[in-house]
């Protein structure tokens, strides 16, 4: 019998996103990484950005990813506890998963206790000093009065439109996903800006695509959990120590991509 006793966490995967081709490789991928952890994980975090596009009609969700969601469903049937966080593709989240696999859905920020450790989870979208624009456009997109609003297209159109905002969004970006020195990087100046009020043993975001782990002080730590259309990275906690891996990459993990600071 299988002992549950770690916890994994990922992020923007982005599923739909890059074509066909490149998605369904890309979930194929994910499926494999659900499948090698279903025999020892408690609980599995999605930080947001599990699709490049995400609504749910109140009879309508997107096609596709078929083998993720089939995926996810055996896990959630063995017993895996799953949180879905909404990052700034997919904030569209509403009740599907809830009812489909029991999953908890987060919003914004998520602060729990797990394995003696005190954890600090967002996506990280508006987050620190960076993203001034976006932070504007969250509070429209999160409005209900916009979602209302979307929901009077029809899906052909409305999802269409949505894609292609998506990618645009994600392309204009990826120019400002370098990475930024240790004293600019957004989400780690909000992590030390928290500290100043709140101890937290692990502050673990994803959003920025960067997969690092750096040291805040000699008791907290930030972790991003990078992304799946390059790096393949994600984070595992066990016996209160997370650390973060890679799946099928083995050329960033002998670099030591992410490797602390």
């Amino acid at each position: 019998m299988s002992i549950r006793n770690k916890i994994y966490f990922a992020s923007d995967i982005h599923l739909g996103a890059s074509g066909y081709r490149s998605s369904r490789e890309r979930e194929a991928r994910f499926v494999r990484w659900l499948d090698s952890i279903k025999h020892d994980a408690d609980e599995l975090f999605l930080v947001g950005d599990v699709f490049d596009f995400w609504f749910e009609y109140k009879t309508v969700v997107p096609r596709g990813y078929i083998r993720f969601l089939g995926k996810l469903a055996e896990l959630a049937d063995a017993g895996v506890k799953l949180y879905l966080f909404k990052g700034n593709h997919d904030m569209w989240m509403f009740d599907y998963f809830v009812k489909e696999l029991n999953a908890t859905i987060v919003s914004n920020e998520l602060i729990l206790e797990r394995q003696g450790k005190k954890l600090y989870l967002h996506h990280g979208d508006g987050l620190g000093p960076g993203d001034g624009k976006y932070k504007l456009l969250k509070k429209v997109f999160r409005s209900r009065l916009c979602q209302w609003l979307f929901e009077r297209l029809h899906p052909n159109l409305g999802v269409g439109l949505a894609n292609y905002w998506s990618g645009h969004s994600r392309l204009a970006n990826a120019a400002g996903q370098e990475r930024k020195l240790f004293e600019n990087e957004w989400l780690v100046s909000f992590a030390r800006e928290v500290l100043q009020v709140t101890h937290y043993d692990y502050f673990i975001f994803g959003h920025r695509h960067i997969p690092m782990v750096t040291e805040l002080s000699a008791a907290s730590k930030y972790v991003n959990l990078g992304e799946w259309m390059h790096h393949n990275s994600y984070a595992v906690m066990y016996d209160g120590v997370v650390v973060l891996k890679y799946f099928e990459n083995i050329e960033a993990a002998s670099q030591g991509v992410g490797a602390q600071a």
